[in-house]
């Protein structure tokens, strides 16, 4: 299993040094040094081997690679496949758009979020973030959403995220122009929601738990 540990360790070294953005989460998820960096300083960033075996190490809760190591040494051998279970990281929607440039743009002038990356030339890919909300933009040449189905369905998520507290972002997006297809609303579940709208039609919601002073008494 040892083995198995230093093959996914090499394979981050290589993801790393080939600037693959997906690794950069896993780095930050996975060591402190890097918490606050954005994919861009992660990718120029030193990473050694050694960082990509501590990274293997502290995804499984180890403290580093020698911990690792010592407890696989300590553990019955009937009970060691159960450390190689996978984490879940992150989950990142696809929004599917007709112009990535335009898209990245309004993104970032209505929503505040900063591109990460984007693919191609021209480009058909990109990502944007804020903060720890990531949206991966996919161009298309015609509709994504066909009229009978919106008729049929009404709306249709193509990303929920969930946010501190929504009524200052709220307050932050409408003066920013956003175009709001919800106002912030009470849910059933006990939270608060609004949706904004891209120009493709995209619906993306906002979601946080009420606030203090709205909770009942």
């Amino acid at each position: 299993m040892l083995e198995r540990f230093r093959k996914q360790a090499k394979l981050y070294l290589r993801w790393h040094r080939a600037g693959y953005h997906p690794v950069a989460a896993r780095i930050r998820a996975g060591l402190p040094r890097f918490a606050s960096h954005s994919d861009r300083e992660i990718l120029a960033a030193r990473f050694r081997l050694a960082d990509a075996q501590e990274l293997v190490a502290r995804l499984r809760g180890f403290d580093g690679w020698p911990a690792l190591r010592q407890g696989l040494n300590d553990m019955p051998e009937q009970n060691r496949p159960l450390i190689d279970k996978a984490t879940l990281l992150a989950a990142e929607p696809q929004l599917f758009v007709s112009d990535i440039a335009a898209s990245c743009a309004w993104f970032a002038d209505n929503l505040g979020f900063e591109t990460a990356f984007t693919y191609g030339e021209p480009a058909f890919y990109a990502q944007v973030v804020r903060d720890g909300a990531r949206l991966n933009l996919r161009h298309v040449d015609g509709p994504v959403f066909a009229d009978d189905l919106k008729r049929r369905e009404g709306d249709l998520l193509a990303a929920s995220i969930a946010v501190d507290d929504i009524r200052p972002l709220f307050a932050e997006l409408e003066a920013r122009g956003a175009a709001i297809h919800q106002r912030p609303r009470a849910e059933p579940w006990g939270g608060r929601t609004f949706i904004v709208a891209d120009p493709d039609g995209n619906l993306i919601l906002f979601a946080s738990a009420l606030a203090k002073d709205e909770r009942p008494a």
